[in-house]
């Protein structure tokens, strides 16, 4: 059974940094073979792609919001973490960690595309 588990969420103030990690276990491949993402939702908003990594192709890719503060990586075939720096009230959602072992290039920010997904971790920031 595939589980993915997100962590690291928390209050901050706007200006401040974060940084999400996520875990996956029972997956046919190892984490790093996968198209891995972040994504996010606000209350009454749609679930919007943040970034993915897929580490086999060498492909990152960044929302135009985000692109500049955040930064996605991999420090080995389980681990996928996400950096958030000068965090604004805007940035204030649940974050999910999802997985696909498809290349979903051009598709990365489409939620229904990814087949795994993690419960999520709420971020809040205050102005």
């Amino acid at each position: 059974q595939v589980q993915v588990v997100e962590s690291g969420g928390g209050l901050v103030e706007a200006g401040g940094s974060l940084r999400l990690s996520c875990t996956a276990s029972g997956l046919t491949l190892t984490f790093d073979a996968y198209t891995v993402g972040w994504f996010r939702q606000a209350p009454g908003q749609e679930r919007e792609g943040v970034s993915c990594s897929r580490r086999s192709g060498g492909s990152i890719a960044y929302a135009d919001s985000v692109n500049g503060r955040f930064t996605i990586s991999q420090d080995n075939a389980k681990n996928l973490y996400l950096q958030m720096n000068s965090l604004k009230p805007e940035d204030t959602a649940i974050y999910y960690c999802a997985a696909d072992p498809r290349s979903l290039r051009g598709t990365w920010d489409q939620a229904h595309k990814y087949n795994y997904w993690g419960r999520g971790t709420q971020v809040t920031v205050s102005s």
